[in-house]
Protein backbone atom coordinates (compact mmCIF):
# COMPACT_ATOMS: atom_id res chain seq x y z
CA UNK A 1 0.00 0.00 0.00
CA UNK A 2 1.36 3.68 -0.58
CA UNK A 3 1.44 5.69 1.68
CA UNK A 4 0.76 8.59 -0.22
CA UNK A 5 -2.53 7.18 -0.74
CA UNK A 6 -5.26 9.75 0.08
CA UNK A 7 -7.46 7.71 1.88
CA UNK A 8 -7.47 6.99 5.44
CA UNK A 9 -8.13 3.43 6.64
CA UNK A 10 -6.93 1.11 9.46
CA UNK A 11 -5.11 -1.30 6.69
CA UNK A 12 -3.39 1.79 5.03
CA UNK A 13 -1.55 2.95 8.45
CA UNK A 14 -0.36 -0.47 9.24
CA UNK A 15 1.40 -0.70 5.88
CA UNK A 16 2.57 2.94 5.76
CA UNK A 17 6.00 1.81 6.99
CA UNK A 18 6.03 -0.31 3.26
CA UNK A 19 4.53 2.58 0.90
CA UNK A 20 7.57 3.91 -1.09
CA UNK A 21 9.13 0.40 -1.25
CA UNK A 22 5.42 -0.05 -3.39
CA UNK A 23 5.46 2.85 -4.57
CA UNK A 24 8.85 2.74 -6.53
CA UNK A 25 7.69 -1.14 -8.02
CA UNK A 26 4.33 0.55 -9.59
CA UNK A 27 6.19 1.59 -12.67
CA UNK A 28 7.20 -1.83 -13.50
CA UNK A 29 4.02 -3.69 -12.24
CA UNK A 30 1.24 -1.39 -14.06
CA UNK A 31 2.98 -1.69 -17.19
CA UNK A 32 4.57 1.19 -18.35
CA UNK A 33 2.47 3.57 -16.03
CA UNK A 34 3.99 7.29 -16.26
CA UNK A 35 3.88 9.57 -13.14
CA UNK A 36 4.86 12.98 -12.17
CA UNK A 37 3.76 15.20 -8.84
CA UNK A 38 2.72 18.66 -9.23
CA UNK A 39 3.78 20.68 -6.70
CA UNK A 40 5.20 18.76 -4.20
CA UNK A 41 6.55 21.48 -1.87
CA UNK A 42 2.76 21.77 -0.65
CA UNK A 43 3.34 18.41 1.73
CA UNK A 44 2.96 20.62 4.60
CA UNK A 45 -0.15 21.80 3.42
CA UNK A 46 -2.02 18.83 3.33
CA UNK A 47 -3.49 17.97 6.95
CA UNK A 48 -5.53 20.94 6.41
CA UNK A 49 -7.58 18.44 4.22
CA UNK A 50 -6.25 14.98 5.37
CA UNK A 51 -5.75 15.58 9.62
CA UNK A 52 -4.99 12.23 9.63
CA UNK A 53 -1.82 11.83 7.85
CA UNK A 54 1.26 14.12 8.18
CA UNK A 55 2.09 13.72 4.35
CA UNK A 56 -0.36 12.67 1.57
CA UNK A 57 -0.39 12.99 -1.99
CA UNK A 58 -3.61 12.55 -4.44
CA UNK A 59 -2.96 9.65 -7.02
CA UNK A 60 -5.06 10.66 -10.32
CA UNK A 61 -4.62 8.38 -13.38
CA UNK A 62 -5.11 9.27 -16.52
CA UNK A 63 -6.42 6.62 -18.98
CA UNK A 64 -4.53 6.46 -22.48
CA UNK A 65 -6.62 6.88 -25.58
CA UNK A 66 -6.64 7.18 -29.25
CA UNK A 67 -7.95 10.70 -29.26
CA UNK A 68 -5.41 11.99 -26.33
CA UNK A 69 -1.92 12.76 -27.33
CA UNK A 70 0.66 14.11 -25.12
CA UNK A 71 -1.45 12.89 -22.23
CA UNK A 72 1.48 13.16 -19.82
CA UNK A 73 1.90 16.91 -20.35
CA UNK A 74 -1.36 17.78 -20.20
CA UNK A 75 -1.93 15.59 -16.95
CA UNK A 76 0.65 16.97 -15.39
CA UNK A 77 -1.13 20.79 -15.96
CA UNK A 78 -4.05 19.20 -14.81
CA UNK A 79 -2.92 17.93 -11.37
CA UNK A 80 -1.08 21.63 -11.19
CA UNK A 81 -4.55 23.09 -11.05
CA UNK A 82 -5.98 20.16 -8.77
CA UNK A 83 -2.26 20.87 -6.81
CA UNK A 84 -3.02 24.41 -6.35
CA UNK A 85 -6.87 24.01 -5.61
CA UNK A 86 -6.44 21.80 -2.89
CA UNK A 87 -3.04 22.60 -1.67
CA UNK A 88 -1.81 19.51 -1.27
CA UNK A 89 0.57 17.41 -4.38
CA UNK A 90 -1.40 15.75 -7.01
CA UNK A 91 0.34 13.25 -8.88
CA UNK A 92 -0.99 12.23 -12.43
CA UNK A 93 -0.01 8.70 -13.46
CA UNK A 94 -0.67 7.67 -17.51
CA UNK A 95 -2.28 3.73 -17.75
CA UNK A 96 -4.36 1.77 -19.61
CA UNK A 97 -8.10 0.97 -18.19
CA UNK A 98 -7.10 -2.38 -16.63
CA UNK A 99 -4.27 -0.61 -14.90
CA UNK A 100 -5.90 1.87 -13.35
CA UNK A 101 -8.59 -0.66 -12.08
CA UNK A 102 -5.68 -2.37 -10.52
CA UNK A 103 -4.21 0.71 -8.78
CA UNK A 104 -7.31 1.54 -7.10
CA UNK A 105 -7.68 -1.91 -6.42
CA UNK A 106 -4.49 -2.16 -4.98
CA UNK A 107 -4.77 1.43 -2.56
CA UNK A 108 -1.81 2.90 -5.15
CA UNK A 109 -4.46 5.09 -6.83
CA UNK A 110 -7.43 7.64 -5.26
CA UNK A 111 -9.25 8.29 -8.84
CA UNK A 112 -9.25 7.51 -12.34
CA UNK A 113 -10.69 9.05 -15.58
CA UNK A 114 -12.57 5.41 -16.75
CA UNK A 115 -15.09 4.19 -19.27
CA UNK A 116 -18.10 2.21 -17.87
CA UNK A 117 -16.59 -0.92 -17.80
CA UNK A 118 -13.99 -0.29 -16.30
CA UNK A 119 -15.91 1.54 -13.59
CA UNK A 120 -18.11 -1.13 -13.28
CA UNK A 121 -14.71 -3.36 -12.48
CA UNK A 122 -14.06 -0.52 -9.85
CA UNK A 123 -16.68 -0.93 -8.25
CA UNK A 124 -16.45 -4.55 -8.41
CA UNK A 125 -12.88 -4.61 -7.53
CA UNK A 126 -12.51 -1.43 -5.55
CA UNK A 127 -15.70 -0.50 -4.35
CA UNK A 128 -14.94 2.07 -6.10
CA UNK A 129 -17.84 5.17 -7.34
CA UNK A 130 -18.61 7.11 -10.43
CA UNK A 131 -19.33 10.68 -9.37
CA UNK A 132 -18.20 12.64 -12.64
CA UNK A 133 -19.26 12.19 -16.09
CA UNK A 134 -17.80 13.84 -19.03
CA UNK A 135 -19.74 15.97 -21.78
CA UNK A 136 -18.36 16.25 -25.29
CA UNK A 137 -20.11 18.49 -28.09
CA UNK A 138 -20.36 15.08 -30.30
CA UNK A 139 -22.14 13.27 -27.22
CA UNK A 140 -26.25 13.23 -28.73
CA UNK A 141 -27.07 12.86 -25.03
CA UNK A 142 -24.91 15.23 -23.68
CA UNK A 143 -23.16 12.73 -20.98
CA UNK A 144 -24.41 9.47 -22.99
CA UNK A 145 -23.84 8.57 -26.59
CA UNK A 146 -25.03 6.00 -29.55
CA UNK A 147 -23.65 2.92 -30.27
CA UNK A 148 -24.10 2.70 -34.47
CA UNK A 149 -23.96 0.55 -37.16
CA UNK A 150 -22.18 1.90 -40.05
CA UNK A 151 -22.89 0.33 -43.16
CA UNK A 152 -21.38 2.08 -46.82
CA UNK A 153 -22.91 4.70 -48.36
CA UNK A 154 -24.57 3.01 -51.19
CA UNK A 155 -25.15 -0.35 -48.93
CA UNK A 156 -28.39 -1.92 -50.03
CA UNK A 157 -29.23 -1.84 -46.59
CA UNK A 158 -32.09 0.23 -44.74
CA UNK A 159 -33.07 2.05 -41.82
CA UNK A 160 -36.48 0.94 -41.01
CA UNK A 161 -39.59 2.12 -38.98
CA UNK A 162 -38.23 -0.72 -36.03
CA UNK A 163 -35.02 -1.95 -34.87
CA UNK A 164 -36.21 -5.71 -35.27
CA UNK A 165 -36.76 -4.86 -39.14
CA UNK A 166 -33.67 -3.27 -39.31
CA UNK A 167 -31.19 -5.71 -37.79
CA UNK A 168 -33.08 -8.48 -39.38
CA UNK A 169 -31.42 -6.92 -43.06
CA UNK A 170 -28.19 -7.94 -41.51
CA UNK A 171 -28.70 -11.87 -41.80
CA UNK A 172 -26.14 -13.68 -43.08
CA UNK A 173 -23.94 -10.16 -43.76
CA UNK A 174 -20.22 -9.93 -42.90
CA UNK A 175 -19.82 -7.85 -39.35
CA UNK A 176 -16.82 -5.79 -37.75
CA UNK A 177 -16.44 -5.70 -34.22
CA UNK A 178 -14.46 -3.25 -32.34
CA UNK A 179 -13.79 -5.90 -29.96
CA UNK A 180 -15.16 -8.69 -27.35
CA UNK A 181 -14.17 -5.92 -24.81
CA UNK A 182 -15.83 -2.64 -26.48
CA UNK A 183 -19.19 -0.89 -24.90
CA UNK A 184 -20.56 0.40 -28.01
CA UNK A 185 -18.60 -1.76 -30.02
CA UNK A 186 -19.71 -5.01 -28.92
CA UNK A 187 -21.68 -5.65 -25.50
CA UNK A 188 -24.73 -2.84 -26.69
CA UNK A 189 -25.10 -4.09 -30.40
CA UNK A 190 -24.76 -7.49 -29.53
CA UNK A 191 -27.40 -7.36 -26.69
CA UNK A 192 -29.60 -5.58 -28.84
CA UNK A 193 -29.38 -8.66 -31.21
CA UNK A 194 -29.81 -10.79 -28.12
CA UNK A 195 -33.18 -9.14 -26.94
CA UNK A 196 -34.37 -9.43 -30.13
CA UNK A 197 -34.14 -12.93 -30.92
CA UNK A 198 -31.41 -12.97 -33.89
CA UNK A 199 -28.59 -14.68 -31.58
CA UNK A 200 -28.77 -16.66 -28.80
CA UNK A 201 -25.91 -15.04 -26.68
CA UNK A 202 -22.52 -13.67 -27.39
CA UNK A 203 -20.82 -16.60 -28.20
CA UNK A 204 -22.90 -18.36 -31.08
CA UNK A 205 -23.38 -15.48 -33.20
CA UNK A 206 -22.21 -17.60 -36.06
CA UNK A 207 -25.49 -18.80 -37.16
CA UNK A 208 -26.82 -15.00 -37.83
CA UNK A 209 -23.61 -13.80 -39.40
CA UNK A 210 -22.06 -14.53 -42.72
CA UNK A 211 -18.44 -13.69 -41.07
CA UNK A 212 -17.36 -12.38 -37.73
CA UNK A 213 -14.07 -9.85 -37.65
CA UNK A 214 -13.17 -7.71 -34.94
CA UNK A 215 -11.13 -4.87 -35.94
CA UNK A 216 -9.31 -3.91 -32.15
CA UNK A 217 -10.37 -0.18 -32.51
CA UNK A 218 -12.84 2.13 -33.50
CA UNK A 219 -10.68 3.18 -36.94
CA UNK A 220 -10.25 -0.36 -38.38
CA UNK A 221 -13.49 -1.69 -37.71
CA UNK A 222 -14.69 1.51 -39.50
CA UNK A 223 -11.74 0.82 -42.34
CA UNK A 224 -12.93 -2.72 -42.81
CA UNK A 225 -15.97 -1.01 -43.89
CA UNK A 226 -14.78 1.61 -46.30
CA UNK A 227 -12.19 -1.21 -48.03
CA UNK A 228 -15.09 -3.74 -48.08
CA UNK A 229 -13.75 -6.34 -46.20
CA UNK A 230 -17.13 -5.77 -44.05
CA UNK A 231 -20.85 -4.81 -44.89
CA UNK A 232 -21.43 -3.70 -41.09
CA UNK A 233 -19.11 -2.19 -38.27
CA UNK A 234 -20.37 -1.30 -35.09
CA UNK A 235 -18.89 1.37 -32.91
CA UNK A 236 -19.04 4.65 -30.88
CA UNK A 237 -20.85 7.37 -32.41
CA UNK A 238 -17.97 10.48 -31.71
CA UNK A 239 -16.05 7.00 -33.78
CA UNK A 240 -17.37 8.78 -37.41
CA UNK A 241 -14.96 11.67 -36.94
CA UNK A 242 -11.04 12.55 -36.51
CA UNK A 243 -8.49 11.35 -35.60
CA UNK A 244 -10.54 7.76 -35.72
CA UNK A 245 -11.39 8.17 -39.25
CA UNK A 246 -10.67 11.11 -41.96
CA UNK A 247 -13.24 13.24 -42.98
CA UNK A 248 -13.23 11.53 -46.63
CA UNK A 249 -13.82 8.47 -45.14
CA UNK A 250 -16.20 8.97 -43.10
CA UNK A 251 -18.02 10.41 -46.58
CA UNK A 252 -18.32 7.22 -47.93
CA UNK A 253 -20.41 5.92 -44.78
CA UNK A 254 -23.80 6.15 -43.18
CA UNK A 255 -25.57 4.98 -39.87
CA UNK A 256 -27.71 1.92 -40.44
CA UNK A 257 -28.74 1.78 -36.65
CA UNK A 258 -28.23 3.51 -33.43
CA UNK A 259 -28.42 2.55 -29.90
CA UNK A 260 -28.81 5.15 -27.49
CA UNK A 261 -28.02 5.57 -24.03
CA UNK A 262 -24.54 4.59 -23.69
CA UNK A 263 -22.75 5.86 -20.69
CA UNK A 264 -20.49 8.58 -20.76
CA UNK A 265 -16.79 8.45 -19.39
CA UNK A 266 -16.23 9.31 -15.54
CA UNK A 267 -14.33 9.95 -12.65
CA UNK A 268 -13.91 7.44 -10.19
CA UNK A 269 -13.30 7.35 -7.16
CA UNK A 270 -11.74 5.19 -4.60
CA UNK A 271 -13.81 4.10 -1.71
CA UNK A 272 -10.59 4.69 1.21
CA UNK A 273 -11.23 8.65 0.28
CA UNK A 274 -13.57 10.33 3.26
CA UNK A 275 -16.46 11.63 1.94
CA UNK A 276 -15.60 15.16 2.91
CA UNK A 277 -11.89 15.34 0.46
CA UNK A 278 -14.07 13.46 -2.00
CA UNK A 279 -16.51 16.65 -2.10
CA UNK A 280 -13.66 19.10 -2.34
CA UNK A 281 -11.96 17.04 -5.24
CA UNK A 282 -15.10 16.97 -7.11
CA UNK A 283 -15.42 21.02 -6.58
CA UNK A 284 -12.17 21.23 -8.00
CA UNK A 285 -12.65 19.23 -10.46
CA UNK A 286 -15.62 21.00 -11.30
CA UNK A 287 -13.71 24.21 -11.74
CA UNK A 288 -12.16 22.82 -14.91
CA UNK A 289 -15.56 24.21 -16.45
CA UNK A 290 -14.91 27.80 -15.73
CA UNK A 291 -13.75 29.25 -19.19
CA UNK A 292 -10.68 30.54 -17.68
CA UNK A 293 -9.65 26.67 -17.04
CA UNK A 294 -11.75 24.79 -19.90
CA UNK A 295 -9.24 24.62 -22.32
CA UNK A 296 -7.17 22.26 -19.61
CA UNK A 297 -9.99 19.57 -19.55
CA UNK A 298 -10.98 20.12 -23.27
CA UNK A 299 -7.18 19.06 -23.98
CA UNK A 300 -7.27 15.58 -21.61
CA UNK A 301 -9.71 13.89 -23.72
CA UNK A 302 -11.96 16.66 -25.58
CA UNK A 303 -14.75 16.76 -23.24
CA UNK A 304 -16.59 20.08 -23.06
CA UNK A 305 -17.85 20.05 -19.39
CA UNK A 306 -17.89 17.78 -16.23
CA UNK A 307 -21.33 16.94 -14.31
CA UNK A 308 -22.33 15.27 -11.31
CA UNK A 309 -24.20 12.26 -11.75
CA UNK A 310 -25.48 9.23 -9.94
CA UNK A 311 -23.10 5.95 -10.12
CA UNK A 312 -26.26 3.13 -10.00
CA UNK A 313 -28.50 5.38 -12.59
CA UNK A 314 -25.27 6.27 -15.00
CA UNK A 315 -24.33 2.82 -15.38
CA UNK A 316 -27.42 0.99 -15.48
CA UNK A 317 -27.56 0.67 -19.09
CA UNK A 318 -24.05 -1.19 -18.84
CA UNK A 319 -25.18 -3.56 -16.23
CA UNK A 320 -27.98 -4.28 -17.95
CA UNK A 321 -26.62 -5.03 -21.43
CA UNK A 322 -23.49 -7.38 -19.45
CA UNK A 323 -26.86 -9.61 -17.25
CA UNK A 324 -28.06 -9.63 -21.08
CA UNK A 325 -24.84 -11.45 -22.39
CA UNK A 326 -24.23 -13.15 -18.78
CA UNK A 327 -20.94 -11.23 -19.10
CA UNK A 328 -18.80 -10.06 -16.25
CA UNK A 329 -17.65 -6.40 -15.82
Amino acid sequence: MNSNKVGVTKKGLLAASGAFAALAGLVSTLGGMQEVVANPNLNQQAPRLLAQRSSQTLTIVFPTRKDAPDLQEKANKVAKFLSKELGMPVRAQLADDTAAVEALRANRADVAFLSSRPALKAEQLANARLHLAEVRDNYSGRFTYNSIFVVPKNSPLQTRNTAKATLEQLRGKRMAFTSPTSGSGFMFPVSELVKNGFVPDKDRMEGFFGQIAYGGNYSKALEAVVRGQADVAVVSEYAMYPPYISNEDRSKLRVLHKISGVPAHGVVFDDDIRADVREKIINALLKLNRPENNEMLKSLYNSTELVRVDHNRHLKPVREALKTLGMEP
